[in-house]
């Protein structure tokens, strides 16, 4: 995958476009994202949705390395609290809050380019309070 296409993907998903998932995943995607797996574009769709109804979320691409089997990336992940949320995947949320995460994900490509199986690995999973205080969370999922 070129890079120039892979940076169209991250700026429809920065700009929460659900169709890019269908655009870029194969129907039957897995994604791996710490210890929680989601089947398909569909389930992926439903867990963005779940964010993005809360917080803002910017993923930023700092390393990018591909063939034509595989894409790989470091980046890292700004989320903001928009609104209050007792359910959010994070588990209780206040507006205002943050969460910072740095760390990989390897992307899987089927033939046609789109990805099959997507594996997402922490590095590190920063919440930052109401109060400025930041502590490293581990792994979220």
């Amino acid at each position: 995958m070129r890079k120039e296409d892979f940076d169209t993907y991250i700026d429809r998903f920065n700009q929460e476009d659900p169709g890019a998932f269908e655009d870029y995943m194969a129907p039957d995607v897995r994604m791996l994202n710490g210890t929680l797996e989601i089947n398909g574009v569909g389930d992926v769709k439903a867990h963005y949705a779940k964010i993005w109804s809360a917080m803002r979320e910017s993923l930023n691409v700092e390393r990018f390395v591909s063939d034509e089997k595989t894409v790989a990336i470091q980046m890292h992940t700004h989320f903001e609290v928009l609104t209050d949320d007792a359910a959010s995947p994070f588990g209780q949320i206040s507006a205002g809050e943050t969460f910072d995460f740095h760390g990989l994900i390897m992307y899987r490509l089927r033939a046609d380019g789109r990805f099959a199986d997507i594996r997402v690995a922490y590095n590190s999973f920063i919440y930052t309070g109401l109060d400025g205080i930041a502590t490293d969370l581990g792994i979220p999922h």
